[in-house]
């Protein structure tokens, strides 16, 4: 088994199914995607260049789905976390009914229209 997918599958749950369907909604968006293991997280790249990673904090009890190029996206903004980072911005999940849909596709896809 992969890195990344061992990382995956040790988490406990509510973690491991929000990443889960994340995975669904990010590869169907974008299937020429590669998952590694970059940093001791999952990270995806895009035609060989840092595009996501998936990190779960245990102790602040959410996924985080770290967007490399964050700051470049223009659409949904308020949904954005950037906590000091001067790069990269992160939508957070709690849980699994917090994820949007919509908002994550829409974000993926002006995300993949900048490589």
């Amino acid at each position: 088994m992969k890195p990344a997918e061992e990382y995956i599958l040790n988490q406990p749950e509510p973690y491991r199914t929000i990443i889960f369907n994340l995975q669904i909604i990010i590869e169907n968006q974008i299937p020429d995607l590669e998952l590694l293991y970059k940093w001791r997280i999952p990270f995806y790249y895009y035609k060989g260049k840092p595009f996501c990673f998936i990190n779960v904090s245990h102790k602040r009890k959410y996924v985080d789905l770290g967007i490399v190029k964050g700051f470049q996206i223009k659409i949904h903004q308020e949904q954005l976390i950037s906590e000091k980072r001067s790069i990269m911005k992160s939508l957070r999940y709690s849980s699994f009914d917090e994820i949007d849909n919509r908002v994550l596709i829409e974000i993926i896809q002006e995300i993949s229209e900048l490589y």
